[in-house]
């Protein structure tokens, strides 16, 4: 590790130890509630739709909470955002009904956003340019480890019970104390004006602008009614968490992996073989996995599955800043994360529609789709534009599993 990043990650380490404890309590809790809204007779398109607002209060909040931030700066902005979170997770406890569940999901997307928006220019202004790549890095590793923290956390208590709500809402708040404790000088401004362009967006990087949309169908489908899935498939509370920790551990083990891989060949390429993977995982899971296979090997083709699809919106992301302009990667950055955010916020809601109608399998139908539909893109497009030479690529960041913009403003 160069020394330049070793003297800055000890300063560093309060933001990170918050944010981790924020995607802990963040992942809980949307497992938690697709398994209690189950236990609670919700269907899964009202399910879906509880998913989709979390992804619809994330673009909002992504987009002008930055607002907030520079009112009353970095540290008063977190602390108000963690405390609306926290109540905001416990009022999922108090009224059990989809529309209340719905309204608090897109708030608790509206908090995160900002509270994101708080590490991540935090991180970013405290970086210097030797640094900024590998801090980010280690900011978008730390999500997926946290998420699979939050997903263990499961088992803890009955979702039927108050015990699971009780965590979230203490681990939000005790994410308070490290960033609140911190002695990292906050950065003077949240955000910078950015005009985001998906227009021109989608002439430099017509793959990167439909790939982010169907990236987000399929993760926020994933973790939206994965769950779901498992426990109409016979798991339990504990295999769910370990069933659903297996898919975002899937990830974390590739994410580098492929990375390297893009940096050294067409990223479109390993995109269309990572999509294809995946629609090849469930179509085994429909045709070849009977219902009585051990859970292990279930364990098995989530992680799999998950390996192939959450690197992929960080290929995507690799992909475009490799056909934009130096001076245009907030605005393609800021543009991808709009892209993905709709495609996030619709997925669950189709995704639940489609379990509705044809059952647990449903949900397998429209990622097999959506990933079937990025592979043929990307197949297309790779005839039309030759890939960038390796010298004029960008480096391979990874991408948290909840991407944020942190220098944006809508206009």
């Amino acid at each position: 590790m160069p020394s330049s990043l070793r003297a800055t990650l000890p300063t560093l380490f309060a933001l990170l130890f918050g944010y981790a404890l924020m995607q802990i309590g963040n992942t809980l809790q949307g497992t938690l509630l697709s398994v209690r809204g189950s236990i609670a007779q919700f269907t899964p398109t009202e399910i879906g739709a509880v998913g989709s607002a979390f992804w619809g209060g994330i673009v909002v909040g992504s987009l002008y909470a930055g607002r907030v931030i520079q009112q009353v700066g970095h540290t008063r902005a977190f602390a108000a955002l963690a405390a609306i979170a926290a109540s905001t997770a416990l009022l999922h406890l108090l009224v059990i009904n989809p529309p209340v569940w719905i309204a608090a999901r897109a708030v608790t997307g509206f908090c995160f956003a900002g509270l994101f928006i708080v590490v991540e220019s935090w991180l970013n202004a405290s970086a210097d340019a030797q640094t900024r790549g590998q801090v980010l890095s280690v900011y978008g590793m730390t999500g997926l480890i946290a998420g699979i923290g939050g997903q263990m956390l499961l088992p803890a208590g009955d979702p039927n019970g108050y015990r699971l709500f009780c965590f979230v809402a203490i681990l939000i708040c005790l994410a308070l104390v490290p960033t609140a404790l911190s002695r990292a000088s906050a950065p003077a401004h949240a955000v910078s004006d950015t005009k985001i362009n998906l227009r021109q967006l989608y002439r430099q990087s017509p793959f990167g602008v439909v790939a982010a949309v169907l990236c987000g169908i399929t993760t926020s489908s994933f973790f939206a009614l994965g769950p779901i899935w498992a426990q109409e498939r016979g798991l339990d509370t504990a295999e769910i968490a370990i069933f659903m920790a297996c898919g975002t551990l899937g990830g974390f083990a590739t994410t580098y992996p492929l990375g390297w891989l893009s940096d050294r060949m067409d990223r479109r390429h390993v995109i269309i073989g990572a999509s294809g993977m995946a629609a090849a995982i469930l179509l085994a899971l429909i045709h070849f996995v009977p219902l009585t296979v051990p859970v292990w090997l279930l364990f098995f083709y989530v992680a799999i599955f998950g390996g192939s699809v959450i690197p992929t919106y960080s290929i995507v992301t690799a992909h475009v800043n490799d056909m934009v302009k130096p001076g245009e990667f907030v605005a393609a950055a800021g543009g991808l994360l709009i892209l993905q955010g709709i495609g996030a916020a619709i997925g669950p809601v189709i995704s639940g529609m489609a379990m509705t109608e044809f059952g647990r399998l449903g949900l397998l139908y429209v990622v097999i789709i959506a990933q079937a539909l990025m592979a043929i893109w990307g197949a297309y497009r790779s005839l039309q534009r030759a890939a960038p030479a390796t010298e004029e690529k960008e480096t391979f960041v990874p991408e948290p599993v909840v991407p944020v913009g942190t220098r944006l403003e809508a206009h």
